[in-house]
């Protein structure tokens, strides 16, 4: 046996596990729950494990709380933003949407003071969008991106403020305001006491609301496909 150097990356995907069984728990199985830890390749990562079970479900929850930024919002948002608009049927499997992984239903999303940088756009662009309310806190407001291109002859690094954001609906507040949610819900101390969740509660209870007034959509019915019988062959002279 070889002990880890840490542990937090079990306790991390405990942590999801636990919130993806509770949305299960609460929705009865219609809802998916995916969370995206940041905007990088372990990010993009954790995405993509899930993706697919989860978007298979009536309808969805996003969740960027504590997201630490990077550089891929704008491909995430490009998975959320997807709509079905057609159904793939292939022979002794079950359809699938198409395009692939589109939501079949609401999406809701979550968001918290720690969502900052990338996690602060893709929260906003969530917004602008109209892909789904965002349920939380506000965001932790620093769009304003630098790298570490540069160092000086000690070794020393050196840092300029090079990458700003700007929306059309918001203008340059993202950066020192951070993006404020739809439905504000506080997680207060004696929620942390007791293991509750109710942004998670509540973002759950939103979307079970959404399909009742907008049902998922369905594959169509294979029985419905036109005949596709070999025409009969003309008489032999």
């Amino acid at each position: 046996m070889k002990p880890l150097a840490s542990e937090s990356a079990l306790r991390y995907q405990d942590w999801v596990a636990g919130r993806r069984a509770f949305v299960a728990d609460r929705s009865e199985g219609r809802l998916g729950y995916l969370h995206v830890p940041d905007m990088a390749a372990p990010g993009w990562a954790q995405l993509h494990r899930d993706l697919s079970r989860e978007t298979s479900r009536d309808g969805l929850i996003l969740d960027v709380r504590g997201n630490g930024g990077g550089h891929t919002s704008q491909l995430v948002i490009e998975k959320l933003a997807r709509r079905v608009i057609g159904w793939d049927a292939p022979r002794h499997r079950q359809p699938s949407t198409y395009p692939e992984d589109a939501p079949r239903g609401p999406v809701v999303a979550l968001a918290d003071e720690l969502a900052g940088s990338d996690g602060d756009i893709v929260t906003a662009a969530i917004k602008r969008l109209g892909i789904g309310p965002v349920v939380g806190v506000r965001t932790w407001g620093g769009v304003i991106g630098i790298d570490s291109r540069y160092r000086l002859v000690d070794g020393t690094g050196v840092t300029q403020p090079r990458y700003a954001t700007w929306f059309d609906d918001s203008g340059w507040s993202v950066e020192n305001h951070g993006v404020d949610p739809d439905i504000e819900v506080v997680v207060r101390p004696q929620d942390w006491v007791a293991g509750r969740d109710p942004q998670l509660e509540r973002a759950v209870d939103i979307a079970l609301a959404a399909l009742a007034e907008r049902p998922a959509v369905r594959p169509p019915d294979p029985a419905t496909r036109p005949s596709r019988q070999r025409p009969a062959l003309p008489p032999r002279p």
